[in-house]
């Protein structure tokens, strides 16, 4: 490759995907950083980032015109769209005892519009830019996908959902050479998990990895970035957990 890589993280304004763009920008990648709401984070991580130069770009990726979008403007802004990091994803609580069918249904299609619908068609809108010069997708998965997530079902199963498409765009996309990758993380001290892992549940979720605590976003984001930058091509199709030996599968 004959420029800096150019790497779109979703998500990108806070947790992980924040400090994911600052692990590969010190590394001389340059970041296209992608938001929903929290404009002023964004900006704030905009500014923190080394070399560049750097981009921010705003977008609903639930909506598919906006993940269009999102990703033409990308590649116009910065020249080249190199690397796609499919960090955006939200969740939410279920008990079965007290939510409503109505509940149930709208909440199932809010997490998996976000978690896998919008992740298919941004890989598939990323994935027409790279195929004619090569590229690589990253997706952050969980932990979740295998063990099953009683108390979050829509986001195991979204999970679960991402990694079965990423490991079959892998295969489709190889001959292209647009690689895919996954990473399947445990808890993360992050704004997402801090009402979990700060209520009554905290000391038993830190308790489940033998370290005795979650990961930090800064672990998660050096398993992106050398995805993103050093990884074999012939690691195309892998899960990486890192969860902390929380749960092991064969």
């Amino acid at each position: 490759m004959s420029h800096p890589p150019v790497i779109l993280i979703t998500g990108a304004s806070g947790g992980v995907g924040q400090a994911a763009a600052l692990a590969c920008a010190r590394q001389g990648a340059r970041i296209a950083i992608a938001y929903q709401q929290n404009r002023t984070a964004a900006g704030s991580l905009l500014a923190s980032l080394p070399h560049g130069p750097h981009s921010v770009h705003q977008a609903d990726i639930t909506q598919p015109e906006q993940v269009a979008a999102l990703i033409d403007a990308v590649h116009t802004t910065m020249g080249s769209l190199d690397v796609l990091v499919n960090n955006a994803g939200i969740s939410a609580r279920f008990d079965v005892s007290s939510m409503s069918y109505a509940d149930w249904q709208s909440t199932w299609q809010r997490v998996m519009d976000t978690n896998l619908t919008a992740a298919a068609n941004l890989s598939f809108c990323a994935a027409q830019r790279m195929i004619p010069v090569g590229g690589r997708i990253i997706n952050v998965s969980s932990r979740g996908a295998f063990r099953g997530e009683p108390l979050m079902p829509w986001y195991g199963a979204s999970k679960a959902g991402m990694n079965a498409m990423g490991q079959s765009l892998a295969q489709a996309l190889g001959p292209h050479n647009v690689f895919v990758y996954t990473v399947a993380p445990g808890f993360i001290e992050t704004p997402m998990a801090a009402s979990v892992l700060e209520g009554a549940e905290g000391a038993s979720i830190r308790q489940q990895s033998p370290l005795g605590r979650v990961a930090q976003p800064e672990e998660v984001a050096e398993t992106i970035r050398y995805l993103a930058l050093d990884a074999p091509t012939f690691m195309t199709g892998s899960i990486i957990d890192i969860n902390g030996a929380s749960y092991l599968r064969s």
